[in-house]
Parts: structure tokens; sequence; C-alpha cells
């Protein structure tokens, strides 16, 4: 498991979770293919923690967290919420658990709709649940405006009359009037001006303070998972290649992923020396992922037993974990001959070679000569 087991009982854990999704083919002839989104995740999550996940684009970060809230049904793998198996749960005892959990979207314009009221908006999960009368609906959306830093009088008003960051006000808003104990925010300042995201994290924090909100924090921005979140995981297509607390990771960061990914973070100390790690390489398909490391054809310290040997997760520190051979060394078990002779090298050999054509023409100037 990604996290392993320690005192307090987490609020959500996910055992070997993956989730697929199936390709059509062209024709009926050709063979049925699956993206691999989220491959053998494990993780737990204790109460009022904030959960981070991080990685590149297309990783399987929002995957894994619609897995988490029952957006997303996994394809293998188990999901406990609360110490409830979420997907072995009848439909109506799976509606009820599910408003525990709720999610800020990315992009609030295109979470909200646009011909609702902001009264409308905020108030309709209670209208759904069905036990709720008008009027403590209004006194319930004007004390969470109120919450979330916006006046009374907007009760009225629609999404196109607000800025993007007052229009995630109304969407953290609606996200809590059910009083959920657990909250997934899927990016929920990329797509606001800069000069807003300290405000709409602020919030955040200030809500889960006050409301003892769990949080799972989706980012590209590793600063702000490292000021905001208690633990976290990095992932890279569909898998988990470290992880642990934020601090630890940020301190001690040791696969080569989390490496290239704290390097090309900008440091405001302008003269201080920084390496930065270039990958070289694009991400290999999630319909075809490598069999060994899903990392080694990027890794700067691949090996040829990595291209076949998956890399299991292993404890390197206290609650520290990392999935890479290079940090642990290779399993015990039967491997190929050469695993340990690096790939770099014998792609650089490759690439001194000359190339048959010229050498060819080289001995034929030679003759003419």
């Amino acid at each position: 498991m990604n996290e392993k087991t320690r005192g307090n009982a987490p609020i959500l854990e996910m055992e070997n979770v993956s989730v697929d999704f199936p390709v059509k083919g062209i024709t009926a002839f050709f063979k049925r293919q699956k993206i691999s989104a989220v491959s053998d995740v494990s993780l737990r999550i204790e109460k009022g923690q904030t959960f981070g996940i991080v990685g590149e684009s297309g990783c399987g970060k929002s995957t894994l967290a619609n897995a988490m809230i029952g957006m997303v049904k996994p394809t293998a793998g188990r999901v406990t919420f609360k110490g409830k198996n979420l997907y072995e749960l009848d439909r109506k005892s799976f509606k009820k658990t599910r408003r525990d959990m709720q999610m800020i979207f990315q992009d609030p314009f295109s979470s909200l709709n646009p011909r609702f009221s902001v009264y409308e908006l905020i108030s309709e999960p209670l209208l759904i649940r069905g036990d709720a009368t008008e009027e403590e609906m209004k006194v319930r959306v004007e004390e969470l405006l109120e919450l979330v830093g916006l006046a009374k009088d907007d009760i009225h008003r629609h999404p196109s009359d607000f800025s993007g960051g007052q229009q995630q006000r109304i969407a953290i808003a609606r996200s809590i009037i059910l009083n959920p104990d657990f909250l997934v925010c899927d990016e929920p300042v990329s797509a606001l001006d800069v000069s807003v995201h300290a405000q709409i994290l602020n919030l955040l924090t200030e809500i889960q303070g006050k409301l003892g909100l769990t949080y799972v924090f989706i980012s590209h921005n590793l600063a702000v998972v490292k000021n905001i979140c208690d633990r976290m995981v990095v992932m890279y297509l569909g898998k988990v290649m470290e992880s642990g607390l934020s601090k630890t990771i940020f301190q001690n960061p040791r696969h080569p992923y989390t490496l290239a990914l704290l390097s090309a973070v900008l440091d405001t100390d302008v003269e201080k020396e920084k390496e930065q790690i270039i990958l070289e390489g694009d991400i290999p398909s999630p319909i075809d992922p490598p069999k060994g490391c899903r990392f080694w054809q990027r890794c700067p310290y691949a090996m040829e037993g990595c291209k076949n040997v998956p890399a299991p997760e292993v404890e390197i520190d206290p609650d520290h974990y990392v999935a890479c051979h290079h940090v642990n060394g290779f399993p015990k078990t039967d491997l190929p001959e050469g695993y340990d002779r690096p790939v770099k090298s014998e792609e650089k050999e490759k690439a001194n070679m000359p190339h048959p054509l010229k050498a060819e023409e080289n001995v034929e100037d030679k003759t003419d000569a």
C-alpha cells in the first residue's frame, strides 16, 4: 500500500484501486483496448487532514479523486469511507453517504448554471434533499454567503455578474451547504487570476478550521501544496511515485520524478543557484503503459531492469515511501541479465555510432584520395 497503517482511523481509505476506460476499436476486428487512468493505488486519509495530489496533466489525479467520491466506479480495488465500502452500498445508502462528500471544480463559471440566481445555485442541494423549508434555505444561503465573503444582497444576482474569484466563492458555498465531512478541491485556483489565489486558499483554510473538513487538494502548484497540505502523493501515468508527509517530501525528495517537478518551481531568490532537471521525451500512452516502472523512459537513472520489473513502494524513512529501483534497489526475484546496466549509457553508445551511409561515404572519400 502507498500509505501504511497508522494509529488514527482514516475517514477514507483506498486499497489497490484501478480505473480503466474502454477504447473502441476502429472496426469490430480490432482488439478492444483500455486506458489505464489509475493503476493499483492505495492510500489513507485521516479526518481533518489536507491531502495533496500532484503530478503532470493526464497522470490520473482527477480520476483518482472522482473514484474517491463515487463519480467514477473503480475497475478493481476497494474504497472505504467512514468504515463502509462505498461501492457495495445499495442505492439509498450510497446517496445518503454521498452527501458527506463534495467537490469544488477547477472552472467556477462552467460548474455554475448561468440561468440560476445565486440563491438557486447554493440552495439546490438542499432542495434536492427535500427536508428544508423555503425560509430555512434562504437563511442558510445568507449564512454561507457571509462565510465565503459575499454580501447577502448578492442572493438574487447571477454568475455572470461576478468575477472569477467571486464565482469560486459561490461554488465553495454550494459545496458545503449539506455540511459534508470530505471535500475534494480539484485545482480550485488554477483558473483564477494570481492575485486571487491567496484569497481563495485562505478562505478554504478558514472554512476547514471552522467546520472541521477533510480536504483532498489537487494542484500543479507545488508551492501551494507545500504550504497547505499535511500529506501528499506524487503521481505519474496512473501510479504513485512518492508519498508521505509533505514536509518530508519537500525537504528530502528521493524519486527522480519528484526531483524534476521541484526543480521546475520558480524561486524568489534569483541569485541562488538551482539545478534544473529537464526531462526528455513525452509521457507514454496510457493505452499501452510500460510493463516495469512507468517512468523509466524519461528517467535519467533508468536501468535495463526498470523496463520490465515494476517498482514497489518501499518505506525509505519513517512515513516516507518511494517506488524507484534506483533508490530501493531491485527486488530479490529472477532478474534478467544486465538488469543493472544504465539505459542512458546504451543510448549514448548508439548515438555515437557512425551512420552506415556516412561510413560508406567516408570510405569512398578515402578511396578517391
